[in-house]
């Protein structure tokens, strides 16, 4: 009945918790800019960082960053082997392939938080770059 009752084809009941962690979050961000102002600094890092060891990721200021592999060839199966060495560097991301994304334009996806540090960022940028050389895509 949930999925074929007209009331609810097009909107779900949010559950309590998911109510009290948003009403707590939105308190937090009101009261201070400091997690904001955080997250802002390491999306600027890392995106400098990564464009500056040669990789192709899709300009912005958000802190959802998408490595691009459209350029190379067979560039599916290179995003999803980047991603598994990755891991094995000890940063997890996730390749995102065609149907989820249109054909040639294979990704991973990255996503930044005020919970990593400078350093985090650095050590992610130094495992994407050891990775991006070992695959042959930068220098």
């Amino acid at each position: 009945m949930r999925n074929k009752a007209r009331p609810y084809l097009f909107s779900n009941t949010v559950p309590p918790a998911v109510v009290g962690a948003t009403i707590k979050v939105m308190d937090l961000l009101s009261s201070t800019t400091e997690l904001r102002d955080k997250l802002e600094a390491n999306t600027k890092k890392f995106r400098k960082a990564m464009t500056e060891a040669g990789f192709d990721i899709i300009p912005g200021d958000h802190p959802i960053v998408a490595m691009m592999f459209g350029k190379y060839p067979n560039c599916s199966q290179l995003a999803v082997d980047f991603a598994n060495k990755m891991l094995e560097e000890g940063i997890y991301v996730i390749a995102f392939s065609f149907p989820v994304v249109p054909r040639g334009m294979d990704r991973i996806r990255i996503q930044l938080s005020a919970a990593h540090s400078f350093e985090h960022i650095d050590k992610a940028v130094a495992a994407f770059t050891k990775v991006g050389k070992e695959l042959g895509m930068i220098k």
